[in-house]
């Protein structure tokens, strides 16, 4: 059955009690994502298979509901899907995984939030030089990046929608220009999906990674990584567990108990992306808290989740025109995201504000980069119509006192 988005706030009881305008930090979980992990919970505690070997097998299956789920929401195929523990790990994944030399260079905004640059910085020891590219007024424009490419540019990487400010990119533009010069596409999605989607075939990229705590509304500890078929062969598998070895005929419980079993051979490792995950005991119920969230997202639909999402951003930001608040966040509608970042003076002004309506049980943030950011308020799908007017109307308030 579908769920409407007017609907979907009853799946978030965190968004009942308080104005929930956070979700670029850690949002709420789901209650069927919780469902789905006290349900999982519920079987480890018993056991209720003839075997703990079936046990097992089926909880693997549990598990690996989540990589349908991911490639649906971006238009992928489950094999270019692998599990992993979160942003930060996918991102490392690709920056361990792409063959780099001496003297090639990554390319990146300044605006990034700094877990992006922080997997290339180890390499910076070993010849590996990382281009920085000047924010435009709070943009990160392709034409801003052009007259940085050298013949060494070998990767360019980029979070979808900036941290700090808000601000959407074109993916296809940089999509485009990637994909004329040669040149790797690393990208960090987590600020957009769940609110904007993201087709990789009409916008084809090489490596997505997304965690789920933020507007994917999963609980910690797993999210998704995107590869390429194209780019899988090009990249170098970072461990060898072994479930990133290929089933063997018969299953995993049948091969369990053949006596000629022995721990040295030529193994065969799966060719898709699960390849690059950790190949033993993850994140299991991370990973069904994930399955659960993501498939609440496809009963509502990522189109009405982003109409619905729009919708929210633009009363947000007539309220502050209205009480002449400087917003932070680039107007322009082909640029927008679910956040919408507005300052009343310095830092410090920001973070007394921000303190005073947490006071009040309304939760946003304060965030910065390269001096661009502010107060970040996050517009999500379990918010309303009400909880913009009243932080809009509490922050009139208080700019009055």
């Amino acid at each position: 059955m579908r769920t409407n988005v007017s609907a979907a706030r009853r799946h978030f009881p965190g968004a009942i009690d308080k104005v929930f305008m956070d979700s670029a930090c850690v949002s709420l979980a789901s209650r069927p994502a919780v469902e789905a992990i006290e349900k999982f919970l519920g079987l480890a505690l018993v056991c209720p298979m003839e075997s703990s070997t079936s046990h097992h097998i089926f909880m693997d299956d549990m598990r690996a509901a989540a990589r349908p789920a991911a490639a649906r929401l971006i238009n992928a195929h489950e094999d270019e899907i692998a599990l992993v523990e979160s942003t930060t790990h996918g991102l490392s994944l690709a920056a361990t995984g792409i063959a780099l030399s001496p003297g090639d260079r990554v390319l990146m905004s300044d605006l990034e939030f700094f877990q992006v640059a922080v997997p290339w910085t180890q390499w910076t020891k070993d010849g590996i030089e990382i281009d920085v590219v000047p924010n435009h007024k709070g943009e990160v424009r392709v034409e801003d990046f052009v007259p940085h490419l050298t013949p060494r540019t070998r990767v360019i990487t980029l979070s979808t929608v900036q941290w700090s400010n808000g601000y959407r990119l074109d993916l296809a533009a940089f999509s485009r220009l990637c994909r004329d010069r040669g040149i790797w596409l690393v990208v960090d999605a987590i600020q957009q999906l769940g609110t904007v989607p993201i087709d990789v075939r009409d916008t084809p990229v090489d490596v997505l990674a997304c965690g789920g705590h933020k507007w994917l509304n999963a609980p910690f500890g797993c999210g998704f990584l995107y590869i390429s078929r194209d780019a899988l062969p090009r990249l170098i598998p970072p461990v060898a567990g072994y479930l990133d070895v290929e089933t063997p005929e018969g299953g995993w419980g049948e091969y369990f108990q053949t006596p000629s079993m022995a721990p040295v051979k030529e193994y065969q490792f799966v060719k898709g992306a699960r390849r690059y995950e950790i190949g033993g005991t993850a994140n299991y119920p991370g990973a069904v808290g994930l399955a659960a969230a993501l498939n609440l997202i496809h009963s509502i639909g990522q189109s009405e989740i982003a109409s619905h999402v729009f919708e929210l951003t633009e009363r947000l930001l007539r309220g502050f025109d209205a009480l002449g608040i400087e917003v932070v966040t680039p107007r322009a509608s082909e640029n927008r995201s679910g956040i919408v970042t507005f300052t009343v003076g310095s830092a410090t002004d920001n973070v007394k504000l921000v303190e005073r309506l947490s006071a009040k049980k309304i939760l946003v943030s304060v965030r910065y980069t390269s001096h661009v950011g502010g107060v970040r308020v996050s517009c999500a799908v379990f918010n309303s119509e009400e909880d913009v007017d009243r932080l809009v109307e509490t922050v009139g308030e208080m700019l009055k006192n």
